[in-house]
């Protein structure tokens, strides 16, 4: 599966061939009159696209006239207006998908979800590439036969103009693009995946907290088998001695409840009624007698 920086840099080849087929589909210049001959003519170069004629004379004027009949232009012309249409169509739907697909991105749902829209990206890539190539090959096609053609008089032969090179450049971006994210289908895992889950990274932490609590169980029941393990000899020596250290503590504690008890006895002897507690000759006087 491709990381993230493969899917942007699939992005910017799909950008970059949306732009392109859009600038191909509108420049005039599919075709251009050839110099061939010595025929010294007004005009300096002319110049036919798909929604226009253009010719550019030696004065400097430069002038288009639009194909308004659609019936009236051969089959090539009509197929490479219609295609080239749905080609732009279909890289930029190709565009929307590709942005909730990206892995960098924080929308476009689950992380099984956002490999689906990936590919469907991907898909409408190799379409529009492939939308965008056909009517280019087929008008080259075309305009190499009629230049070729003995019959057709100088004046009148063209060769391929710049827009149908940028048609073939706009295609080889989209299908790069489009194979790339095709790649991105989500892989075969063991778990399911959360639905709600819009970060890649999310699924991986969640299949470490699943695993924490087992690995504790794991350790527990090794400890468990190694008690059991243990020889007999060594437990009865191990409660011999914590018998031994309690015995010892209630010695200490015993030894220390002694002389508070001895200390509680004369207590009550002298706080018995019989015997009258001897007060102290100098807190008799007063204040007065002293002075």
């Amino acid at each position: 599966m491709p990381s993230s920086t493969m899917q942007m840099f699939a992005f910017i080849l799909a950008l970059l061939g949306v732009l392109s087929a859009t600038v191909a589909t509108l420049l005039p210049n599919w075709k251009v009159s050839a110099d061939v001959g010595s025929n010294i003519m007004t005009a300096i170069s002319q110049m036919q696209g798909l929604w226009m004629d253009c010719t550019w004379y030696s004065t400097g004027v430069f002038s288009c006239s639009l194909k308004y009949s659609v019936l009236a232009l051969p089959a090539y012309l009509q197929t490479a207006r219609t295609t080239m249409v749905l080609s732009c169509m279909m890289a930029t739907m190709g565009l929307c998908l590709a942005a909730l697909g990206l892995k960098c991105t924080r929308w476009g749902g689950s992380y099984r979800s956002k490999g689906h829209t990936a590919i469907s990206a991907g898909a409408c890539f190799i379409i529009a590439g492939i939308l965008c190539l056909v009517p280019a090959s087929w008008f080259t096609n075309e305009v190499i036969t009629t230049f070729m053609d003995s019959k057709v008089p100088k004046s009148s032969k063209y060769e391929p103009g710049a827009a149908v090179y940028v048609a073939f450049v706009s295609a080889g971006f989209l299908l790069a693009a489009g194979v790339i994210f095709c790649l991105s289908c989500p892989g075969r895992r063991g778990g399911p995946l959360d639905s709600g889950s819009s970060h890649p990274d999310k699924p991986k932490k969640q299949k470490l907290r699943q695993e924490q609590p087992t690995r504790d169980e794991q350790k527990q029941q090794h400890c468990e088998q190694q008690s059991q393990t243990e020889p007999p000899e060594r437990e009865q020596s191990h409660r011999e001695k914590l018998h031994q250290e309690k015995l010892q503590a209630d010695d200490r504690q015993q030894e220390k409840s002694v002389p508070d008890r001895v200390i509680l006895e004369k207590d009550k002897q002298y706080q018995s009624p019989s015997r009258t507690r001897i007060q102290d000759p100098k807190a008799v006087y007063s204040l007065h007698d002293y002075v």
